[in-house]
């Protein structure tokens, strides 16, 4: 098979690419590196059925171009700055909703029809039902990534009605793990080791979430595309359970030894759009069987030896 990833050289996409490039498949990876990191693929680049393309996916004659001869798209390129959505409005729509859009049209005119998407959690806004099943009624969207992100599950089943598409569509929690670039634990571990003696944090710890570490994310991947065939295949991936930022925090000092003061900036959130509970329903995905090996807390261990190990990439995220 010969399998195009958007966003490859990105935390999850380039653990994907070496996944599918140890099965022995051929694989193309098209990032544009506003985000991407090239250190991720070296050992991709090492691979002969290895492709690199640096693009952007709002460039759809290069998009078009690029997606010739593949069979089957993995499309994981997006903004993924939930945070700071609200100043910079446009950029969601452009990055996630219209490139998609992009991404579709270049499988239509290459009649490619099999397509995985990452999308997200968010897409519930502040659900009513804990946990979060896949047929949950959608609440008013809470965050402008949220929304692009639905946007661009429906183009997708849009075009699996109309061109006879078939997607496997993953609304993620937050992933963890090794290549892991932004989110709270990076975060924490930055402000902990330039002052150690103190921590910042946004909320008053109490958000609830969940987390999923990245080996049990992929596995999940693959056997959602092994044991399921519908049409339009939903899946929420996630673990079952879901820990406070608070629990996090505690792990996170306890593993580096710290007891710093910590300040709350207050408040049920951390900002707009911030959902002070995740805690996704996956029985659908255990019903193919399914589950994750590492809990929340070995999954935050297991990305702080990374970072540890890696602290370069500390650097590279400034």
């Amino acid at each position: 098979m010969k399998y195009f990833v958007t966003g490859g050289a990105g935390f999850i996409g380039s653990n994907l690419v070496d996944r599918l490039l140890l099965q022995g498949n051929d694989v193309t990876v098209y990032d544009n590196f506003s985000t991407g990191i090239p250190e991720y693929l070296e050992y991709a680049k090492k691979n002969s059925g290895f492709t690199l393309i640096k693009g952007d996916l709002l460039d759809p004659d290069l998009l078009y171009q690029a997606l010739a001869d593949c069979d089957f798209v993995f499309h994981f390129a997006a903004n993924a700055d939930v945070r700071f959505g609200t100043d910079h409005p446009a950029k969601d729509l452009h990055q996630n909703t219209i490139a998609t859009f992009n991404v579709l049209e270049a499988m239509r005119k290459n009649s490619i029809d099999k397509i995985a998407f990452a999308s997200t959690g968010s897409v519930y806004g502040e659900a009513k039902v804990i946990p979060t099943p896949e047929h949950a009624p959608f609440p008013i969207q809470t965050s402008l990534y949220g929304a692009s992100k639905l946007a661009g599950e429906g183009l997708i089943e849009a075009y699996c009605e109309g061109f006879g598409f078939q997607s496997w569509i993953f609304r993620f929690v937050s992933i963890l793990g090794e290549r892991y670039p932004h989110g709270h634990v990076f975060d924490f571990y930055k402000q902990l080791r330039t002052h150690p003696e103190q921590l910042e944090v946004l909320g008053n710890g109490h958000q609830k979430k969940s987390y999923l570490y990245i080996k049990d994310c992929l596995d999940a991947i693959f056997t959602t595309l092994q044991k399921s065939q519908e049409h339009v295949n939903i899946f929420n991936l996630g673990t079952d359970e879901y820990c406070e930022v608070n629990d996090s925090i505690r792990w996170i000092c306890t593993h580096l030894g710290l007891d710093p003061e910590i300040h709350y900036s207050g408040g049920d959130r951390g900002w707009i759009g911030d959902n002070p509970y995740i805690f996704l329903d996956c029985t659908k995905i255990r019903s193919l069987g399914w589950k994750p090996e590492y809990s929340i807390k070995q999954g935050i261990v297991k990305t702080l030896e990374y970072l540890e190990k890696n602290q370069w990439v500390l650097e590279r995220r400034k």
